[in-house]
């Protein structure tokens, strides 16, 4: 774990380096809107410090970011989804759909997303 990684995509998101619609940003997370969007709302929540994955962060001791990434989606997804619900995903390594070595937390709306899709 670093503050951050020169070589991560959401290292450079946070420090200004690649431009995002930024819908939030306080003292420990950011969040965007995603350009690759998979839902009518699907925006990124993630950590102003570079952490892998969840549970390096959890074993970092950063649980205070930890809840502010939780906390923060959880408020988008109650605005931006409103009365019709919201789902958040966390993907961890390449098995489970991580694509950015960057923990982040996706949320998701604007459509129903039952399981499985069909």
């Amino acid at each position: 774990m670093s503050a951050s990684d020169t070589n991560c995509i959401f290292c450079k998101l946070v420090g200004g380096e690649i431009p995002a619609t930024v819908v939030h940003r306080d003292d420990r997370v950011i969040a965007v809107v995603d350009v690759n969007p998979q839902a009518p709302v699907h925006l990124l929540v993630l950590p102003l410090e570079h952490h892998g994955t969840l549970g390096e962060l959890i074993a970092a001791g950063r649980t205070d970011v930890a809840l502010a990434l939780l906390r923060t989606a959880t408020a988008l997804g109650d605005e931006r989804g409103g009365p019709a619900g919201f789902r958040l995903v966390v993907n961890t390594g390449a098995d489970g759909g991580q694509t950015v070595g960057h923990v982040h937390v996706h949320v998701l709306a604007g459509r129903p997303m039952h399981w499985p899709p069909g």
